[in-house]
């Protein structure tokens, strides 16, 4: 929500950032979502979801790191795609994690109600992300939202651990 206003603020053009986010950006997301796939078959979905959770949050200090650079078209390439990989790599293994709680029978239903539910809670806060930025600027709210990613590790911890539990008594 706050990357256009962000780079408009650093002084980006509409053209500089059309030209990373569509071209560097999209490569990137494909990337990550080859790789995601990839390290998903080599060390499971779970562990993927900690690597991708993990590198999103670290993306988030890119962008700290970033406003503190200003208008600098190389780091904006660089953070856009590292941004942008690590979401591909996350977003896979989401998908194959969603994909495999849902019931044969009712995959469609359960998917799209377990997606719609992932998003409600940063859509909401989404909202106020303008507000923050005002407070604390933009370096100190990408650091808080590299922090939020701290829970989001906890929580896969806690699932990958109860799985593995899960398939021991099995």
């Amino acid at each position: 929500v706050m990357a256009n206003p962000f780079y408009q603020d650093l002084g980006f053009s509409k053209q500089e950032v059309a030209a990373v986010s569509k071209v560097f950006g999209v490569v990137m997301t494909l990337t990550g979502a080859f790789l995601g796939g990839f390290i998903s078959m080599r060390i499971g979905v779970m562990r993927t979801l900690f690597l991708g959770a993990l590198l999103s949050a670290m993306t988030n200090l890119l962008f700290s790191w970033l406003a503190t650079q200003g208008h600098h078209v190389p780091y904006l390439v660089l953070t856009v795609s590292a941004d942008n990989l690590a979401a591909g790599i996350a977003s896979v293994a989401f998908l194959a994690y969603l994909s495999g709680l849902t019931n044969v029978a009712y995959t469609a239903t359960q998917y799209a109600l377990f997606s719609s539910v992932m998003l409600l809670l940063p859509k909401f806060l989404a909202g106020f992300s303008g507000f923050v930025v005002e407070a604390i600027g933009y370096s100190s709210f990408f650091i808080a939202t590299a922090l939020m990613g701290l829970p989001v590790l906890v929580l896969v911890w806690i699932a990958m651990k109860y799985q593995e539990q899960s398939q021991k008594e099995d």
